[in-house]
């Protein structure tokens, strides 16, 4: 819920030097103590959660076990360890090699090494699937009307859930991590082949170029560094960035890359210490636990899921940067802090990127976005969270954390119209001066900030979580605990609102 930057907007100027110590050491202070809870709470619990989760032998150097509970992160480090740090360095020699000795022909072959280490990975079956996935949208995409597209992307969708379809692919694998490898893959294909199918209904391509537009189409799904897990990139950037370096490839800074690879070990070190030191992740399903604990202790296990949710996805998303820059191709921007972010819309537009892109592009301003008016604004909205919801997998506590970014995003969108008209602008610069129109910004964001931090809860840890996090604060805890929340958010969103104004 708020309204910041200059014109129309409340101003975001700078706040006396004391009055922002204070704000940043409370912020600091708080992230600090919580976590200190934290692992005073993991110690203390540690043999009960390891009875029954049955935790992995930490790092000698810590002496500390490691909490495995978190699926994604447990099931991308067991792949990367197990063969895609391989195949990614696979991608890479092809892409250095093919570039020194036949540059215009680049492209092709990461098609054909994308399509091998598919095959290395998901097996032949799963290749055939994701080949007949293709063949059927770019079929459909012939027609050139985007509605078709679209309702054959989302049946094609429907399909991943399908319970029938799922026994018979899981008996093509020996494990189920890697039936669900498949499933990754192919609803990250899904995002990958309804751009391209949409791009293609809006422009002409002649009728004598198919051939070479599916090839674009291959070339687009199999690039390797992003089949997996991403990050998300548009057809368009994506087909107008390879087609510039079949010519030339610019030259990657070393310098660079070399502190993009320390900055990647550094945040896998920090990620890994967090499994080691605070259990949070066997302690959300415990909910004797949480509805005892101290109000420190669930913030501090609040901030601990959000921050570890960060920094997963800056080494999910790190790695195929890293990969990208070498091949040429600009990737979208990485992650930003959890611990920085005040509102729901900042979340959306700097939290992931690509994704954010996408639905902008192939959603929300095709649906009428902002220009058409406030209803249309509202239902292009819904259907962008909607899919995401969909997209995800369709369960109730996804329904519950769309619906709730939906309606923050909303309230966000009309205070920001409401400040834009001329008489709201002129009262408000009338009444406060611009120190006190940002630390109004502030107080708006303390509660944005509650409950998108509430939301995040019900994403990452599901709807019961998020239930006690509710009653503990806002009904057991009433007055005092939500008034000292929204004090603590106000202080926190401060520093994400003055990292913004030094940013500009």
């Amino acid at each position: 819920m708020s309204c910041s930057g200059s014109t129309g907007r409340l101003r975001s100027a700078a706040l006396p030097t004391c009055e922002f110590a204070f704000y940043l050491a409370v912020t600091v202070g708080f992230h600090l103590y919580s976590f200190y809870e934290v692992f005073k709470v993991s110690r203390i619990y540690e043999k009960d959660l390891d009875a029954e989760f049955g935790f992995e032998k930490g790092f000698f150097i810590w002496s500390f076990k490691k909490d495995p509970t978190d699926f994604e992160w447990s099931f991308w480090t067991e792949w990367v360890k197990k063969l895609l740090l391989w195949t990614l360095l696979g991608h890479v020699i092809i892409s250095q090699v093919t570039n020194a000795i036949f540059p215009k022909f680049r492209t092709w072959f990461l098609m054909i090494y994308g399509m091998l280490a598919c095959f290395i990975t998901v097996g032949s079956k799963g290749l055939a699937v994701i080949m007949l996935h293709l063949f059927i949208s770019f079929a459909v995409a012939q027609l050139r009307v985007p509605v078709l597209s679209w309702v054959c992307s989302v049946l094609l969708l429907y399909s991943l859930q399908m319970d029938s379809l799922g026994k018979i692919q899981k008996r093509w694998y020996e494990t189920e991590n890697e039936y669900f490898l498949l499933l990754f893959c192919l609803a990250l294909c899904n995002l990958r082949y309804t751009s391209f199918s949409l791009e293609y209904c809006w422009h002409r391509i002649c009728p004598q170029r198919r051939c070479i537009s599916f090839c674009r189409l291959l070339a687009y799904v199999f690039y390797y560094p992003i089949f997996h897990n991403g990050p998300i990139i548009c057809y368009d950037d994506f087909n107008n960035q390879t087609r510039r370096t079949e010519t030339s490839v610019p030259k990657a800074d070393l310098v660079c890359l070399l502190l993009g690879a320390v900055r990647i070990f550094f945040w896998w070190w920090l990620t890994e210490s967090m499994l080691h030191f605070m259990y949070i992740h066997a302690i959300q399903h415990q909910e004797t636990i949480l509805e005892t604990a101290s109000y420190w202790l669930l913030g501090g296990l609040g901030f601990a899921h959000t921050l570890f949710f960060y920094l997963k996805y800056l080494l999910l998303y790190g790695i195929p940067s890293i990969i990208m820059c070498l091949d040429g191709v600009e990737p979208p921007r990485l992650p930003r802090c959890t611990s920085s972010l005040y509102s729901f819309t900042g979340t959306w537009r700097e939290f992931d990127v690509g994704l954010h892109r996408w639905l902008v592009r192939y959603i929300y301003i095709p649906l009428g976005g902002s220009r058409h008016g406030l209803l249309r604004m509202m239902f292009s909205s819904a259907m962008a969270f909607g899919f995401v919801c969909y997209w995800h997998g369709g369960h109730s506590f996804m329904l519950n954390w769309a619906a709730m970014n939906w309606v923050g995003v909303m309230i966000e969108n009309i205070l920001k119209m409401i400040c834009s008209f001329p008489p709201t602008q002129e009262i408000i610069e009338k009444l406060l001066s611009t120190t006190m129109q940002r630390r109004v910004h502030g107080a708006l964001g303390s509660i944005a900030t509650t409950l998108l931090i509430l939301s995040n809860l019900v994403f990452l840890c599901g709807n019961e979580v998020g239930q006690i996090y509710w009653n503990r604060t806002f009904i057991q805890g009433w007055p005092w605990i939500p008034i000292i929340v929204f004090g603590y958010f106000y202080c926190y969103s401060q520093v994400g609102i003055e990292y913004d104004r030094v940013k500009k």
